[in-house]
């Protein structure tokens, strides 16, 4: 039953007055994943692709959020979409048939605010509780214990948490005796170190609390406030701390991270073509792939028609489909569909290549370097 006065009691709390009093079951929940934003930290990879498309270990990030919905029971998933990316995850994930759930795309005509996102797909949700999932994050070990506490307790909201180093950079949230008391988004002075993950069980009573309040001073409707306005009202908001590692993949430290966490659980499966070569560790290569006189140190994973030749690739390395690597070297990066590299000296580290990108060594005199770099991206040379 929902916190607030007792039968008996001498008259109503004000608190609980300010939200109705809605279903508490949770036998169906909905899924609700977000994938609108700009991604503006990963450009220029999300000037032509949406940021929760961009693959960790040759697989979009988005598709993650599904699998964790799936392996937790959740058949029907929300998926919020922008304008200007929609139809191309629309064409990754299809109707959610592979992944064994339903797929439901609601748009969202502008980055409002998570809050404003829960407004957004209000009637799809309509009274059904339900898992709200960022389509950029990663959460080690998915979602089923979440859903499993939220089911077994069932308060108005369970939101997962994470000790971090700079708070100031999240929602943070405020714990007395285990009990959520407050919590501010990016806060400049942190009273905490416990960060919201991307993650939040609600059921429906956070759509009223949506609707009432305010957009923050970045003009958006915060998640925070709304849960904070859940915790003014007396409703029971519950704090889980995350076990695993927990990733947030908006950045590329964050991408090349979380590449080499999930490599890091891979089983090697050479399902490709050697020849003349060598492959150590836990390597997956994929049917059409070929490697020739090349050597592979895992974990790494080397994408369908991936043609090596010539050259070594090293540990947390992702190399998408259709890739070409010749005479050169490349670690702990990613290079999307199609990229090529070939005739370096040096090796390519700690990168993140788009898709159909070209580097290599030109034959012309005098030896000079030659670009074509479009916004935000970075080059170092030593």
């Amino acid at each position: 039953m929902p916190s607030g006065p007792q039968a008996g009691a001498a008259g109503p709390d004000p608190r609980s007055a300010r939200l109705p009093i809605r279903s508490r079951s949770v036998d169906h929940l909905k899924g609700l994943i977000l994938s609108g934003g700009k991604g503006t930290r990963l450009r220029p990879i999300t000037h032509t692709s949406a940021k929760q498309l961009v693959p960790v270990a040759n697989k979009p990030v988005l598709f993650y959020g599904i699998e964790a919905m799936a392996q937790a029971g959740i058949t029907d998933v929300g998926i919020i979409i922008a304008p200007e990316t929609g139809e191309e995850v629309r064409a990754a994930a299809g109707d959610g048939s592979r992944f064994g759930v339903r797929i439901t795309y609601v748009l969202q005509d502008r980055p409002g605010g998570l809050a404003h996102a829960v407004l957004t797909a209000e009637s799809y949700l309509q009274e059904s509780p339900f898992v709200m999932y960022l389509g950029d994050n990663l959460l080690q070990g998915g979602i089923n214990e979440l859903v499993d506490a939220f089911r077994a307790s069932g308060p108005d909201a369970l939101i997962l948490l994470t000790p971090v180093s700079d708070p100031e950079s999240y929602g943070v949230a405020e714990l007395d005796d285990g009990t959520v008391v407050r919590l501010v988004e990016k806060p400049s002075e942190p009273r905490s170190n416990l960060a919201l993950v991307g993650v939040y069980m609600f059921t429906a009573g956070i759509h009223e609390a949506a609707r009432s309040i305010s957009p923050s001073a970045r003009g958006e409707l915060e998640i925070t406030d709304a849960i904070q306005h859940l915790v003014d009202a007396g409703r029971r908001v519950e704090p889980h701390v995350v076990r695993g590692w927990w990733k947030d993949t908006g950045q590329l430290e964050d991408m090349l991270a979380a590449n080499r966490l999930v490599l890091e659980t891979i089983d090697g499966n050479i399902a490709g073509e050697l020849v003349d070569s060598q492959v150590d560790g836990r390597v997956v290569v994929e049917a059409g792939a070929r490697l020739v006189r090349s050597t592979v140190r895992g974990p790494a994973i080397i994408g369908a028609g991936a043609v090596l030749t010539d050259c070594y690739v090293g540990p947390y390395t992702a190399v998408g489909d259709g890739c070409t690597i010749e005479h050169a070297e490349v670690e702990h990066s990613i290079l999307l569909a199609g990229s090529a590299v070939r005739d370096l000296d040096g090796r390519i580290e700690s990168s993140l290549l788009g898709r159909n990108v070209r580097i290599g060594r030109g034959i012309r005199q005098p030896r000079a370097y030659r670009f074509l770099v479009g916004d935000q991206s970075e080059i170092t040379i030593p």
